[in-house]
């Protein structure tokens, strides 16, 4: 048993592959937990991969929170260059001792 979030074609997909996969639709609050989940799942491949393709994926979650937040793209964009405008961004590589 998965019980995990998944992308809205995959139970298509798996269709097509021969599969009788279950579904269900999440309420909210299941959704929000499902969607930490999911970037913790993400966050994990990225570091274990390091492949751009997984990063995107932890855009896609991202994207989904934010909306979950009310919050749509350029707001978070926008958000994102406020607080690198106030704050800085990590190009200069600091640690911090």
């Amino acid at each position: 048993m998965y019980s995990k979030l998944v992308r809205d074609i995959i139970p298509e997909i798996m269709r097509q592959e021969g599969k009788n996969p279950q579904f269900h639709t999440a309420d909210e609050k299941e959704y929000r937990e499902k969607l930490m989940e999911k970037l913790q799942e993400e966050c994990d491949e990225f570091k274990a991969s390091q492949k751009l393709e997984e990063l995107a994926d932890i855009l896609e979650v991202v994207y989904a929170l934010a909306a979950v937040q009310g919050c749509n793209v350029g707001q978070l964009e926008m958000m994102r260059k406020q607080k690198a405008a106030k704050r800085g961004g990590f190009k200069k590589k600091l640690i911090l001792k």
